[in-house]
């Protein structure tokens, strides 16, 4: 029993080691300029309205991130302790080991899982901020149009 609470201890910790790996969106990933005029006083206010016009619009898309990484690590383990159970025959050793190792998978599918949410929070983050940058008369990248060229 003792080895099952030394167990139950270190996933506890894995899970909790597992939430610091997902992060929100600290800042666009993208160049926005001042129109040309503009005093870049006026544009830094601007850019500081953007981001948090930004970091609020994807505020659900974060905590979703860190929820689905600790769900899936959580039900790995509990579905690897079980397994460790039924092939062990209810030993202890058993248990413990199974746990350990659904916790690792759990682990490995939650941080994928977390890494593609955090991927589309920022280009969520990089989309509200552009169009907030862009509503405030600034230049944003664009891209030359595809296809055949019109004469």
């Amino acid at each position: 029993m003792k080895r099952f609470a030394r167990t139950a201890v270190i996933t506890a910790s894995l899970l909790a080691s597992l939430t610091a790996c997902v992060s929100a969106p600290t800042g666009p990933t993208i160049a926005i300029m001042p129109r040309e005029g503009k005093p870049f006083e006026v544009f830094k206010q601007e850019d500081q309205q953007c981001r948090e016009f930004a970091a609020s619009s994807i505020k659900d898309s974060s905590n979703a991130a860190l929820k689905d990484g600790v769900t899936s690590a959580a039900v790995a383990a509990a579905l690897g302790a079980a397994a460790g159970t039924v092939i062990g025959g209810g030993s202890h050793t058993n248990v413990g080991t199974g746990a350990g190792v659904g916790l690792l998978g759990g682990a490995a599918i939650g941080a994928m899982n977390a890494s593609g949410k955090e991927n589309q929070a920022q280009a969520q983050y990089n989309i509200a901020y552009q169009q907030c940058m862009y509503s405030k008369g600034n230049q944003v990248p664009s891209y030359p149009a595809s296809g055949p060229a019109y004469r």
